[in-house]
């Protein structure tokens, strides 16, 4: 996918925006623009947590206007927790990416929902409707009610007549965790008529899709995933407009969840392969899924119409068995790293989740996730196939096609 971001007037750029580029190229180029400048090749990673000042009446006045509104500070920083030139950067290059005015980065995942969620609710808007699945620990937010939110579950065609007057968020994830069932956003957006959609973006990442295009207004990541692409960084991302990134960057300075810096770093060091990982992982992905679907000891593959490089597929042996077979893979929670990982949602990262409301969105106890990494395709497929012996499970059961294909 040739994806270009951002925007040209006459074929001229529009002020003050660069330049209509290719995604692989802002990948590689977004948020460093200013190195050559600085005399710097590689971006710096600036670990300081506070910085000295003369002149208290200006910093004074900056704090006064970031209090008003949460906009960036103009100038030099002044405290790791109202922002950091490392993750700033990471955030130029990820709004980019999903061709958004604004980003913001917190310690996780998980943080940045929250954020989300507390700058709704502060605003009398504590209703969410949401869509089943999503990732373990966002349902249960939700559900829980830890935050004071309340939510009405849905499927897609009901988000129209589950609004109310104190909606504040509609919130779906596509393709979902585990299942990787797929929404149409743009008809979702259209349904939420005034209330912002926010879409997990995680599984797709910029490269398969941009929700902001689609409607959109809100797009999240567990930037711990794809786009550190490692297995060594925590951190979460808010991609959104400017209006809705002011409020976010109140919540994440009165909260303290902040993304590290050097998280920061590796996030955006992350981003600069993160299209050319997310194809090469995602065309194994394919093929793997192909001969599972053709292996009698698999009962269903999942694979969703967009690629990408996660599988869900459900055995007829023991799921189990399966996990403690793999020699190569690695049993795991989490995604997106270059190894290849695989789990067990019911067990592990749906857990959390009701049993019932976890069975009923199609996480079904035989279900199998796998996050497919930059191995060899043939070294994978022998792993997997030593493990699928080991479940016990081959039998003369009908196929079924693979769903989403």
């Amino acid at each position: 996918m040739d994806s270009r971001t951002h925007d040209t007037q006459d074929g001229f750029p529009v002020e003050g925006r660069p330049a209509r580029r290719a995604l692989a190229t802002e990948a590689v180029h977004a948020g460093r623009e200013d190195l050559v400048a600085l005399g710097l090749h590689a971006p710096p990673l600036d670990l300081s947590t506070t910085y000295p000042s003369h002149d208290s009446r200006g910093e004074a006045a900056r704090l006064d206007a970031f209090a008003a509104d949460g906009a960036e500070l103009a100038g030099p920083p002044v405290y790791g927790r109202l922002g950091n030139p490392t993750v700033a950067r990471f955030e130029t290059a990820l709004a980019r990416l999903e061709g958004t005015e604004s980003a913001v980065a917190f310690a996780t995942g998980m943080a940045a929902l929250t954020a989300v969620l507390l700058v709704r609710n502060a605003l009398g808007l504590r209703h969410v409707v949401a869509v089943r699945p999503l990732y373990g620990c966002s349902d249960h937010l939700l559900n829980a009610g830890l935050l004071g939110s309340e939510v009405t579950w849905t499927d897609p065609a009901g988000i129209a007549d589950a609004l109310r007057p104190d909606t504040g968020l509609v919130m779906v994830e596509s393709p979902a965790n585990p299942t990787l069932a797929e929404i149409d956003l743009r008809a979702v957006a259209h349904a939420c008529g005034s209330v912002p959609l926010l879409a997990d973006n995680t599984f797709a990442t910029p490269v398969l899709q941009r929700p902001a295009e689609q409607g959109a207004r809100l797009v999240l990541h567990s930037a711990t995933k794809y786009l550190g692409g490692h297995g060594d960084v925590m951190g979460g991302v808010v991609a959104c407009d400017e209006e809705l990134a002011r409020r976010l960057r109140q919540v994440r300075f009165a909260t303290g969840a902040v993304l590290h810096p050097l998280a920061g770093y590796l996030l955006l060091r992350g981003l600069s392969t993160l299209p050319i990982r997310v194809r090469a992982a995602s065309a194994t992905a394919a093929e793997l899924a192909r001969r599972l679907a053709a292996d009698p000891r698999v009962a269903r593959v999942h694979y969703p119409r967009i690629g990408g490089a996660m599988i869900a597929f459900e055995v007829h042996g023991d799921p189990h068995a399966v996990i403690a077979g793999v020699r190569l893979i690695t049993p795991a929670v989490s995604l997106g790293s270059v190894d290849t990982l695989i789990q067990h949602p019911a067990s592990i990262s749906h857990r959390i989740v009701d049993a019932t409301d976890r069975r009923g969105a199609g996480v079904s106890d035989r279900l199998l996730r796998l996050s497919v990494g930059l191995e060899d395709v043939e070294d994978l497929w022998a792993d997997l196939e030593g493990a699928l012996g080991a479940a016990r499970g081959v039998g003369d059961r009908g196929r079924e096609e693979v769903v989403g294909r």
